[in-house]
Formats: C-alpha cells, structure tokens, sequence
C-alpha cells in the first residue's frame, strides 16, 4: 500500500525513485508513514501529500481558510473531541457530518465520533497547520479544558481554589494529564508566548470574560469558549498563587511576579501581574518578558546617521542621555541596548528601575520599593557611594530625582533616564516645568532621543503596491508624486494582519550651542524643534517615511505612532 503510494508520487514527478527506495528503507526501520518521512526530507510539501492522497482515496482537499464553519456545526461536536483527533467539523446535513483531517487513515477517530455523536461521518482532507488554526478560532484558547473541568461536576470546581493553594510549582510542565484550571492557565500562558505577545488581558465584564493579547503593540481579541466566565474566579486564584499574591484579598489592587519555564515553548519567562478590582469582578494583566535577551544598538533601527550619532554619545565620559517617548514607545529597550554596548568590566555599571525589567549580566540592578520608602532620589543618594562610572536612572518623575541626576553628571559621571514626552523637544519644556534651572540643562544634558515603534511589513506576505505621495499625507522631499512601497497582504505568518516584529523610529536632539541658548532665554519646545530641525536633526515622522521608502514598514504605521509628533 505504502509503495504503491510512493510509486504514484514518482510518477507525478514529486519524487524520484530513488529517493522514494531511500524512504521506504527508512520507513522499515522507524515504522513511520512515508508521507511523513517524505515530508521530513523536503522532498514534498504537506499540501502536495494530501492532494495526492485525497486523489488516491476518493476524497476532497479543502482549503479551511476559505471556509466559514456555522455556530450549529461547532455547537454540535464537544470541543474534547476535536482536540483529541485533531479534526475540525465543517458542516452538517441530515445525520451526516462532514470532518476535516490530516490522516485519512485514522480510522478510530472517525468510529469513535460516529459512536458518540449518534452521527454518520465523513471525511475530507486539510492542512494539519489549517486544522489547528481554525480549532483554536471556532473554539478558543483551552476550551477542551474548560469543557473537561465543568463535565467533571461542580463538586471538583469547588475545591479547585484549595487545590491551587497548595501548588507553587512554576514550571508549566506540571505533569499531569487530568484537565484542571492549572492546565487552562499553562495553555493561556503557553498559546501567547507561541503568539509572540508582551501581555496577557483577563478583563470581566458584564457579558462574561474577554482575553485579549497585546502583539506587536495592539490588542486583539482571543477567541475563547463561553464558559470560562465560571471558572474565572479558579483562574485568578492559580495566578495569584503562580505570583504569590494573597488570593482572599478582591478589594485592593496586587502586584506580583513570577518565572516560568515552559517547556514546549522553550525557555525562562518572567510574569509581572497586576491584579485590579472593577465593577464585575477582578482584572488581570500579565507582562511577559523573556529572561535572555540580547541587547544590541544594531538592532534597534536606527539609521546609519543615527548610529553614528549614539555611539559617540556613547563614548562621552560624563552627561545625561533622555530617552523620551510615550509608554510602550521602546525607551527601556533603547536604554539597555546602550549600556550593553558600554558593559566592560572597567567600568561600574548600577541603575535603578520600577521595576527591573530584564536582568544584565555585569550590571548591578535596584528596584524601586515605594512602600519602604525606597524612592529614585533615595538609591540615587545612596547609589553614588558605589563609586559607579555609568547610571541609568529608569525615570525622571520629579524635580528631587531630575535634580539628583543632573547633579550626578556634573560631578563626572554618565547618566540615563527617560521621561514622558511626545517628542525630544518636549524634554526640555518638561525639566524646566519641574522646576530644573535651564543652565543646569546646558551644563549637563548631551542629548534628548525621542522614539516610536512601528509595526514590520511581515516578509510573508509583503507586495508592492504604486500609491499616490498626496494620497498618503508624505511630507518628504526628494521623491515623485508617485512611489512604490510595500504592504503585508495578510497570512498564517501574521495573523492576517499584514505586519510581524517592531523596529523603532527616531529622532535626536543635541544640545548644541543653538539649542543650549534657546534653553537658557526658556524657549518653548516647537522654538527649540524647529531650530533643531534647520540643524539637520530628523524627526521621528521623517525617520518613519524613510522606512516606509525603505519597505520596512506602511504609512499609516508612521502616521498611527506619530500623530501626535
């Protein structure tokens, strides 16, 4: 049966017989099927396989992506058994129901669901990747999870919040099969990481629970089934246990974290939790951050001119570096690339941070600790008696630790911080209004870099498209009217959005002795900008349009992130 499979495969030219002889002596050894040993080699591709074989056996290859499955064909086939066979229902008619499957030979799959459904089932074929996709949009994050843990009774759930009390076990491989609210949360946890998002939203509302990851920087929706909402209080409990938070306590807001190991994903991740109360019941937002990440200036971006710019910033002896920007715009990232790029052992490294986000080898790293009283400007007082050459300070909140930074740098040492500006200019209009003496500014501030991050055209899926400059609201010289740029078309790769990663766009305001002026007579930031401008500093629109031109990324990620630029 094998071979003559094998033999139509070298006839359609898919395979020569060669390699087939080579395949077949491979499949007597591992017992394997050959359609997967062939696969393996990459001497086929999954779709020609199964197009083959649908051929073979009398059978029909649907695209399920092109499919759209009715809410009676979901509700009709329990979501332990599709998750179990791998196999989504696509439709019914009568007392038939119709399946798509990966393996036509799996017979007991389809007995089974005949037995249990009382239905007669047919069988078409798909794409493993297509059938697992539309699993996880039809019938959400875990929802033969969910559907195990309530068919078990409501005696188990009762006891389900004693029973995560007692486990502190943070690696998400907790070895057991009994579906459980540990396993639901592993599998939430594990399908964002896979998704590549930064955070994780459970927010309770009035009609039930919504899960939303946020990737490459926007929120969206995670399908989930209907029935977590009477599980959700087990789910807070697991994670305030996971981040040893106190699970009695619903009134007040908690903060916590956790590290996690999960091994089908692969590598350490740390969780920072924040649980809020709210009118339906309590919120939770995970941040996740992977534990080994390496810091690099190449990769943040930046033009070549801007490159250039950073390194010799880099290489001043004393003087504070602002990296401003919103929240999410990229700061902390840019900050740790740059000391990455100065950690030498001769040289004494601290910052203090709220909180520490990712761990740097060489570098002494302190928390902030409100509660305590331990403030910026108070680690800062005590930081210096560490003799440090380098400081990153996380923030500048308030004139004592603008005041203490500034002072730090007077005194021989290279400083950087962030504060919340919309652009590089607004830094200094926000200094002032703290209350920082302008010469104190020019006597110790090199430079202020404001940043955004934009989405990436996802490489999959990127075409050329010939728009109109006008169309798109360019404001760049030295292009037509008419241009040639990318953008994603939308695919697996991408969740068909059309984008996947981030890079950041810049902008670096020097203060040069034009600049320094404008701060000493206490010139408004759109004054202190423009000069910046007619000097040659780029703003973050114009280093947008450059990647735009570039085919890194779309207009209307410039315009989204710069709106207020």
């Amino acid at each position: 049966m094998a071979l003559r499979f094998g033999e139509v495969l070298v006839e359609k030219g898919f395979i020569s017989a060669q390699q087939l002889a080579e395949a077949v002596k491979e499949q007597r050894q591992t017992k394997e099927m050959l359609g997967q040993i062939l696969i393996r080699r990459g001497l086929i591709s999954e779709r020609d396989l199964l197009m083959v074989l649908a051929e073979q056996q009398g059978l029909e290859f649907v695209d399920l992506k092109q499919l759209n499955v009715p809410d009676h064909v979901i509700k009709s086939v329990p979501a332990r058994f599709v998750w179990h066979y791998k196999v989504m229902p696509i439709s019914i008619q009568g007392d038939v129901l119709t399946v798509a499957t990966s393996d036509p030979f799996d017979v007991w799959a389809i007995d089974d669901l005949e037995t249990n459904l009382n239905l007669r089932v047919e069988k078409v074929l798909a794409l493993r990747s297509d059938i697992e996709e539309a699993i996880h949009r039809y019938y959400g994050v875990g929802a033969d999870t969910i559907e195990n843990i309530l068919s078990s009774g409501d005696a188990k759930e009762r006891n389900a919040d004693v029973e995560l009390v007692h486990r502190r076990d943070e690696d998400l491989d907790v070895g057991e099969e009994d579906a459980s609210v540990v396993k639901l949360v592993n599998q939430i946890l594990e399908e964002a990481i896979k998704a590549r998002a930064t955070d994780i939203h459970f927010e309770r509302a009035k009609d039930g629970l919504h899960l939303r990851y946020r990737v490459d920087g926007l929120l969206r929706d995670v399908p989930v089934s209907d029935d977590i909402k009477y599980l959700y209080p087990s789910i807070v409990s697991r994670i305030k246990v996971l981040s040893s938070l106190d699970i009695v306590e619903r009134r007040m807001p908690q903060d916590g974290r956790a590290v996690i190991k999960p091994k089908s994903v692969g590598g350490e991740y740390d969780l920072r939790i924040s649980v809020m109360p709210s009118l339906y019941g309590e919120n939770i937002v995970i941040r996740l951050l992977p534990k080994e990440v390496i810091f690099d200036i190449s990769d943040l971006g930046m033009s070549e001119e801007y490159l250039a710019v950073l390194e010799s910033l880099l290489r001043k002896p004393y003087g504070v570096i602002f990296a401003t920007g919103p929240t999410g715009s990229g700061k902390s990232t840019t900050l740790y690339a740059c000391l990455s790029r100065i950690n030498t052992r001769d040289k004494k490294i601290v910052t203090i941070e709220d909180p520490v986000e990712y761990e740097l080898n060489g570098v002494t790293q302190t928390q902030v600790n409100v509660k305590i009283g331990l403030t910026f400007a108070r680690i800062l007082r005590s930081m210096l008696r560490h003799d440090p050459d380098v400081i990153m300070v996380g923030e500048v909140r308030d004139i004592e630790t603008a005041e203490i930074t500034i002072q730090t740098a007077l005194t021989g040492h290279l400083v950087f911080s962030t504060l919340h500006t919309n652009d590089a200019a607004g830094g200094v209009s926000r200094l002032i209004d703290m209350g920082i003496d302008p010469f104190l500014i020019t006597s110790s501030v090199e430079a202020f870099m404001a940043q955004r991050l934009v989405r990436k055209i996802c490489e999959q899926c990127k075409e050329k498209v010939r728009v109109s400059k006008v169309e798109l609201g360019m404001d760049i010289d030295g292009v037509g009217d008419e241009l040639e740029i990318f953008r994603g078309r939308g695919c697996r790769e991408c969740n068909n959005t059309g984008y996947k990663g981030r890079t950041g766009i810049y902008e670096i305001l020097l203060v040069s002795d034009e600049i320094k002026r404008l701060i000493t007579q206490k010139a408004s930031s759109d004054v202190i900008r423009e000069c910046a401008v007619k000097l040659g500093m780029k703003t973050v629109r114009q280093s947008g349009w450059e990647k735009v031109l570039a085919g890194i990324t779309t207009p209307e990620e410039v315009i989204r992130v710069t709106q207020v630029a």
